[in-house]
C-alpha cells in the first residue's frame, strides 16, 4: 500500500519518519547545528544543491524534515516549509512570493497580528493591502488591481467564525493571477484541506492544535514546490526557522490530532448548543449551529465545526470581562488549540494593537468573549462559564 492510500490518522502517525542506524522507533531529535561532509567536493555538492541532504540547520534538519513532510502529507501539499511560528509563516509567505509594488486582497476578519503584519511591516516594502469581506466573494473581484498578487484569508475567521468560500474565492484570485493564502490554525487538515478547494498556499500556526497541549511555537506554510520556491529561499536565508526540538514535540502531536480535533469538535458544539439558552447570552458563533450564517457551507467545507465559540454577552466589555474573571477553572489566555479551555475579550488583547475601526468594521465588539474548548468535561466548562453569566 502506497502511503497515499493511507487515512488521515495513520498519516498522522506514520508518514514522514525516516529512521537512523540506530533502528529507532519514535522519531529521532537531532540537536545539532550543522553537519559533517565526507569529503569538501560532498559540500560543494550539497551548498549548491547537487545533492540532497543536511548542511545547516537554519534550513535542513532530519527532525524538521520529518515535521514538514508529515504535514504535507496531511495537507495533500507537495512541499511544507517550518518556521518559528505561525506569523513567521505568514511573513514567509509573504516575503516569499510578493515584491514591492504588489496588492494583497484580504479579508478584513484577520487575527490582529495579521492586520498588523500587513499594515505596519509589508507596507514599508511598498506592498499595499485592501481589506473585504470574508464572506461576499463580489467584494474579492471588485478589489482586484492590476498588480493583485495575493489573496489572504482564514477560514474560520478569528474569533467570529466566519466561514469564506474557499472554492469561490479560489476562483476569483485565479481569473486576476493572484495566489490564494488560506490560514488553517483553527480546522487543521484533520477537519479541512483547503489546497482541495483550490487554494495554493496553506498557512499554520503549529502552536494551536498540531502542538495542542500549549508547549513549544511553530509555524507551517504548505503548497506546490513551485509556489513555495520563494518561502524556502526567505527562510534559509532569514532564518525564521522551526527548532528540532519544537518539530519533536509537533511529530508527537500530530499522533493524536484526529483524536483530539474530533473531541473538541463535539465539547464546542455541545457548549455552543448551551450558550444559546443562557440568559444574557446575545449571540453564539459557531460553524456548526444551525444558527450560524454560513453553516451549510462549513459543513461542506469542514467535517465539523471545530473547537472555537465566540459569544456576546449584555452591557459590553464590563460585563464581558465580569464573566472572565468570575471563572475559576478556565484560563484567561489569549492562546487556543491547547487541551485546556482558554478564555479571552479579543477587543482588549488578540485585537487590541488595530484601530477600533477595523474592530468595528470585523465585527468585533466589547461584549464579544472567544472560548477555546478544551478536553474538560463539558459540564465542569458549563458550571465555571455560569458564575459569571
Amino acid at each position: 500500500m502506497n502511503e497515499q492510500d493511507y487515512q488521515p490518522e495513520t498519516l498522522a502517525v506514520r508518514s514522514g519518519t525516516v529512521r537512523s542506524q540506530f533502528g529507532e522507533h519514535s522519531e529521532g531529535l537531532f540537536l545539532t547545528s550543522s553537519f559533517v561532509f565526507e569529503s569538501a567536493a560532498q559540500a560543494a555538492a550539497r551548498f549548491i544543491g547537487e545533492e540532497p541532504g543536511n548542511i545547516y540547520a537554519r534550513f535542513t534538519n532530519p527532525t524538521v524534515t520529518m515535521f514538514e513532510e508529515r504535514l504535507a502529507a496531511l495537507e495533500g501539499a507537495e512541499q511544507c516549509v517550518a518556521t518559528a511560528s505561525g506569523m513567521s509563516a505568514i511573513l514567509a509567505c509573504v516575503m516569499g512570493v510578493l515584491k514591492a509594488g504588489d496588492h494583497v486582497v484580504a479579508s478584513r476578519s484577520l487575527f490582529g497580528a495579521t492586520v498588523n503584519l500587513f499594515n505596519n511591516i509589508i507596507k514599508k516594502f511598498g506592498v499595499e493591502t485592501t481589506y473585504v469581506s470574508a464572506t461576499d466573494v463580489s467584494e474579492w473581484q471588485a478589489a482586484v488591481r492590476p498588480n493583485t498578487r495575493l489573496f489572504f484569508l482564514e477560514t474560520p475567521s478569528n474569533p467570529l467564525t466566519e466561514i469564506s468560500d474557499i472554492a469561490a474565492i479560489a476562483a476569483v484570485a485565479k481569473s486576476c493571477g493572484a495566489l490564494l493564502a488560506v490560514d488553517n490554525c483553527f480546522c487543521t487538515p484533520i477537519l479541512q484541506r483547503p489546497l482541495q478547494f483550490g487554494a495554493d498556499i496553506v498557512i499554520h500556526s503549529a502552536t494551536k492544535y498540531i502542538d495542542g497541549q500549549g508547549r513549544v511555537l511553530g509555524g507551517a506554510v504548505l503548497g506546490s514546490r513551485k509556489n513555495l520556491e520563494g518561502v524556502y529561499g526567505f527562510l534559509r536565508t532569514a532564518g525564521p526557522t522551526m527548532s528540532a526540538f519544537n518539530a519533536w514535540i509537533f511529530l508527537k502531536g500530530l499522533e493524536t490530532l484526529k483524536i483530539r480535533m474530533d473531541a473538541h469538535s463535539l465539547n464546542a458544539l455541545a457548549m455552543a448548543t448551551w450558550l444559546e439558552a443562557q440568559p444574557g447570552v446575545s449571540r453564539v458563533f459557531y460553524p456548526g449551529l444551525p444558527s450560524h450564517p454560513q453553516h451549510e457551507l462549513a459543513m461542506r467545507q469542514q467535517k465539523t465545526g471545530g473547537g472555537i465559540v465566540s459569544f456576546e454577552v449584555e452591557g459590553g466589555k464590563e460585563a464581558a470581562w465580569r464573566v472572565i474573571d468570575n471563572t475559576k477553572m478556565l484560563s484567561i489566555t489569549a492562546n487556543l488549540g491547547d487541551t485546556r479551555t482558554t478564555i479571552t475579550h479579543p477587543a482588549s488583547t488578540t485585537h487590541a494593537r488595530i484601530s477600533a475601526e477595523a474592530r468595528a468594521a470585523a465585527g468585533i465588539s466589547d461584549g464579544l468573549i472567544r472560548l477555546a474548548v478544551g478536553l474538560e468535561a463539558v459540564v465542569d466548562i458549563q458550571n465555571d462559564l455560569a458564575r459569571g453569566l
